[in-house]
């Protein structure tokens, strides 16, 4: 008896090696590659402004500290994070100091989180707003490495240390090619100050958000520092045009454009027989707009028809609004069948706010994939499931190896048992 169960428990540790080798044939060329890490900086304005209570009831200062609570709970596992701060330490009032005043809180690292908390609720607002100066020294805390680069900088007034103007510094860090993004928030911010944080954002291709609420400031941060740990692709600038005729011809990749307030904007694809086309497209809000908008995605044909479209809408909840479609193009008897034009149509629905500018338009980012259509043999023979398949033949022929195995096993240990 002995002797039988291990005979079994050698049986199944084969079948279970068998398995995994079948199943997972790369799995090891996965476990060695290895993606550089992203870095994040927290640039966070404590100058005296921040003690102003007109968020939700509370200071802006004690917005800033549970959103940035709450955020370094959630930082990615491998997002290296620091805080660097402006306006924190400095009290009086020479103009030269003040606009000094700028320090590394929390080292760009390895996030412990107890610390970086402890070293955020020792904050005070205190003093000036050197925003230029922060900018150049973040620029510098997140050097090294060929990871993702982001700053986020939250800020409620403009820069009092002119004339280093922070939206020189901003195309200054870009100029360098150092593929470095800065992402702007403002709190309650006034006309000033949304048109400077605007521009910082706008110089490195970075995103500018109004915060009014503590949870808009926890999620729009929360946001931020997990998109640095997204898969970089790099974007390609194209320029659509306000007819299918004149657009620009397209290939798989991500592309960004510039669309106007209720504009339109035309792109063309081409996709042969068997092949499915799948285009997405987002527009961003990246100034204040009224409520109740939307963005339409139509696929068409060179002729005006229309084939299929993908469109969404809100309601001033969000400053990203995305749609996307597919449109998977028969096969053709013909070897020679010339791949079809499609025409695709961008619009969008947003409205600038009172005294908002509208120039330059909203930013747009699309999205095209053209790919082997479902029809393709290569997919029928999977069965749709891509490599998958790998581990369904694995499982399938696992469970037969198992069953005449346990069957062999079962038919022995009767014969041993009758024979004592």
């Amino acid at each position: 008896m002995i002797r039988t169960h291990r005979l079994a428990a050698g049986v199944c540790a084969l079948l279970a090696a068998l398995a995994g080798g079948i199943a997972f044939p790369g799995q090891a060329v996965a476990d060695e590659t290895e993606q550089a890490a992203p870095k994040v900086e927290l640039v966070l304005d404590v100058s005296g402004s921040m003690r102003t209570a007109d968020i939700d009831g509370g200071t802006r200062m004690a917005a800033a500290k549970q959103a940035f609570n709450e955020v370094l709970d959630a930082t990615p596992e491998g997002v290296q994070l620091g805080i660097r701060t402006l306006g924190a330490n400095y009290r009086g009032n020479d103009r030269k100091e003040g606009c000094k005043d700028t320090a590394q809180l929390y080292p760009v690292g390895t996030l412990d989180r107890t610390e970086a908390k402890t070293a955020v609720a020792t904050l005070t607002p205190t003093g000036w707003t050197p925003i230029g100066p922060a900018l150049l020294k973040a620029a510098d805390d997140l050097q090294g490495g060929s990871g993702t680069r982001r700053i986020v900088l939250i800020s409620d007034g403009e820069d009092t240390c002119q004339p280093l103007d922070p939206c020189e510094v901003a195309r200054e860090i870009a100029a360098k090619g150092v593929g470095l993004t800065i992402d702007t928030l403002g709190l309650v911010p006034d006309a000033k100050t949304r048109d400077q944080l605007s521009c910082i954002a706008d110089a490195t291709g970075g995103t500018y958000t109004s915060v009014q609420h503590k949870e808009e400031l926890t999620d729009r941060v929360g946001q931020l520092v997990h998109r640095a740990a997204d898969p970089v692709v790099t974007p390609v600038a194209t320029e659509g045009t306000d007819q299918c005729s004149s657009a620009p011809t397209l290939k798989s990749g991500l592309y960004t454009d510039r669309e106007e307030f209720g504009q339109q904007r035309w792109y063309k694809v081409a996709v042969d027989p068997g092949q499915e086309l799948r285009a997405s497209v987002s527009v961003a809000a990246d100034r204040a707009v009224n409520a109740d908008y939307g963005v339409l995605l139509r696929a068409v044909t060179v002729h005006g028809r229309e084939i299929v479209r993908g469109e969404a809408s809100g309601l001033g909840r969000t400053d990203v609004i995305s749609t996307g479609l597919r449109y998977p193009k028969a096969e053709s008897d013909d070897e020679d069948a010339a791949p079809e034009t499609v025409c695709l149509q961008v619009t969008n629905s947003f409205s600038a706010a009172s005294g908002v500018k509208t120039s330059p338009g909203l930013p747009v980012e699309l999205t095209v994939d053209v790919v082997d259509g479902p029809s393709q043999a290569s997919d029928v023979a999977s069965f749709g499931l891509g490599r998958g398949w790998w581990l369904l033949g694995a499982l399938v022929l696992t469970g037969f190896l198992a069953g005449l195995v346990w069957g062999w096993v079962s038919r022995w240990r009767i014969a041993v048992w009758r024979s004592n």
